[in-house]
C-alpha cells in the first residue's frame, strides 16, 4: 500500500472498531445529531431529494436524514465493516429502501456525475490525505444548484502541541485539520460557492467531556477493559488536556460550512 492508502486503512479500521463506538456512542462527530439537523436544515432538503453521506461510518447521519427528512440517502465509507453495519441497521429500522450503503473512497467516489441534490461530510474531510481531490469529487457528484454540507475540526497546524500531531491524533481528526479559511479555499477551488460558515467550537469541548466521562465510568465498572492502552484514562488524560488547551487558545475548533454548486 502507498502511505496514503495505509493512512486511509488505519482510519477506517479505527472508526469501525467497537472501542470508538464505546467512547463516542452512536454519533461520532462533535455536536451529535443536533448539529446534523442544523446542517441538514441549511441544505434545504425536500422529500425525494437524493443525498450522499461521505464517510458515513455506521450510518447514523444517513438514517437520520432518510427518516427525518424523507430523502433518499446513499452512504459511502472506506470501511467494509462500517457499511455492513449500516446496511443491517437500515434493514432493522425499515429504511433499507431509502438508505443504501457502499464501500468506497471519498477521493474516488463510486457515483456518476451530477446525481445528488446534497452531499454531507461530517468530521472526515480533515482525515482525507488529498483534501482537494475529495472536494472536487463532492462537486462532481452534485447536481447543478445542489448543496454541500461539511462539519469538521479546524486547526492552526503550526501551533499544535506535540500530543496533537501523532498518528493517533490524525485519526482523531486533529493532526491534519486546517483553518476554516483553508477549507473555504478548498471548496472555492472545487467551483463551489460558500453560502454559510459558522463556528461551533463548544461542540468539540462537548465531545472531550463525553470521552472523559466514559473513560472514568469504564475505569470504575470494567478495570480489565480499561487496561487497554486505547481506553486507559491515564494515557488519554494528557492528550485530552492538550486538546482542551488548544481549544481555549483558538488553535483547535469546530466549524460548519455550506456551499452551493452553480446552476
Amino acid at each position: 500500500m502507498t502511505d496514503r492508502n495505509a493512512l486511509k486503512a488505519c482510519c477506517a479500521a479505527a472508526y469501525s472498531s467497537d472501542i470508538v463506538a464505546l467512547l463516542l456512542g452512536d454519533s461520532y462527530h462533535p455536536g451529535g445529531t443536533a448539529l446534523t439537523r442544523h446542517l441538514a436544515d441549511g441544505l434545504q432538503l425536500d422529500k425525494g431529494h437524493r443525498v450522499l453521506d461521505v464517510a458515513c461510518g455506521r450510518g447514523t447521519t444517513a438514517l437520520l436524514l432518510a427518516d427525518g427528512y424523507g430523502v433518499r440517502v446513499d452512504g459511502v465509507d472506506y470501511s467494509p465493516a462500517n457499511t455492513a453495519h449500516a446496511r443491517d441497521t437500515a434493514r432493522a429500522a425499515g429504511l433499507a429502501g431509502r438508505a443504501e450503503f457502499v464501500t468506497g473512497d471519498a477521493e474516488r467516489l463510486p457515483h456518476p456525475d451530477g446525481v445528488f441534490d446534497a452531499v454531507v461530510c461530517e468530521c472526515a474531510l480533515c482525515t482525507f490525505p488529498d483534501k482537494a481531490r475529495a472536494a472536487a469529487e463532492f462537486a462532481r457528484v452534485l447536481a447543478p444548484g445542489g448543496r454541500l454540507g461539511i462539519t469538521d475540526v479546524t486547526a492552526v497546524p503550526d501551533r499544535l502541541p506535540p500530543e496533537l500531531t501523532t498518528l493517533a491524533a490524525h485519526i482523531a481528526c486533529v493532526a491534519d485539520a486546517r483553518p476554516l479559511a483553508a477549507y473555504e479555499r478548498l471548496i472555492t477551488a472545487a467551483s463551489l460557492r460558500t453560502v454559510r460558515a459558522e463556528r461551533h467550537d463548544r461542540a468539540l469541548t462537548g465531545i472531550i467531556d463525553r470521552i472523559e466521562a466514559r473513560l472514568a465510568l469504564l475505569r470504575m465498572t470494567n478495570p480489565a477493559l480499561a487496561a487497554d492502552p486505547a481506553l486507559n484514562p491515564e494515557t488519554a488524560r494528557p492528550v485530552l488536556a492538550a486538546a482542551r488547551a488548544a481549544i481555549a487558545d483558538g488553535t483547535l475548533g469546530y466549524a460548519l460550512l455550506i456551499a452551493e454548486k452553480s446552476r
